[in-house]
């Protein structure tokens, strides 16, 4: 703004045009230079994320159906094992024993935690449910169930009696007569405990979300049934 009886550009102090001559100018082309940075740090981020927070898994089989669909994708929480240890109603992904594996690429399995150690787990009881250290499972909620018929798979085709070594977990799918896991590798044993278990070193995290497909996406907690357990005696 001119004040009155002023002249242009006659003030003598140089004003505003004078002092932003002095500032000094960016450089042209400092963001493109800064955006490889920036991505080797994005991509850092997320390696480091990839490897010791979360990942996602693709689930390849029918063995936790129908909590678990083929070809569903979960996100797992690979850090909570470092702060605590596995609990019983959790879906876990663990490293596979290598006598649990038919393809030797495929080491990665997905299973619920359905007794930690020390406990005494048992099948069944006379109402045909699996207890552990005397508390009947209700597992309704969760067993696989025939898309056609709705009738759901027993507990456990096969009878067993085991108290699990510490420092191990017995894991079980939901589809219980298309599942490849402790039940079964006790049976194909002939009653070998620690084969039939697998190390809580080698869980690598728990299941979290369910993010695809969309439309079935849910969060996962441990059913209900899993509170009323007691500790082992």
């Amino acid at each position: 703004m001119i004040e009155e009886g002023q002249t242009p550009g006659a003030d003598g102090g140089g004003g505003a045009e004078e002092s932003s001559d002095k500032q000094p100018r960016k450089k042209k082309g400092s963001f493109w230079k800064e955006l490889p940075i920036l991505l080797g740090v994005a991509i850092l981020v997320a390696v480091l994320v990839r490897s010791f927070v979360i990942q996602t898994y693709y689930i390849p089989s029918g063995s936790m159906e129908t909590t678990l669909e083929l070809n569903d994708r979960v996100l797992v929480n690979k850090l909570v094992y470092d702060f605590s240890e596995p609990e019983r109603g959790d879906i876990v992904v663990f490293t596979a024993p290598e006598s649990w594996r038919s393809n030797f690429d495929e080491d990665e399995f997905i299973k619920r935690v359905i007794a930690v150690g020390g406990d005494h787990v048992v099948c069944c009881d006379d109402d045909g449910r699996i207890t552990v250290n005397g508390h009947p499972l209700e597992e309704g909620d969760y067993l696989y169930a025939d898309p056609l018929t709705g009738e759901r798979d027993a507990p456990s085709p096969d009878a067993f009696d085991v108290v699990v070594p510490d420092g191990r977990v017995w894991v079980m799918g939901d589809h219980r007569e298309a599942s490849g896991d402790s039940r079964e590798r006790y049976v194909r044993t002939g009653g070998d405990v620690v084969s039939s278990t697998v190390d809580a070193d080698d869980v690598i995290g728990k299941a979290f979300v369910l993010f695809w497909p969309f439309d079935n996406a849910t969060w996962f907690s441990a059913p209900e049934t899993f509170e009323g357990v007691p500790e082992p005696s």
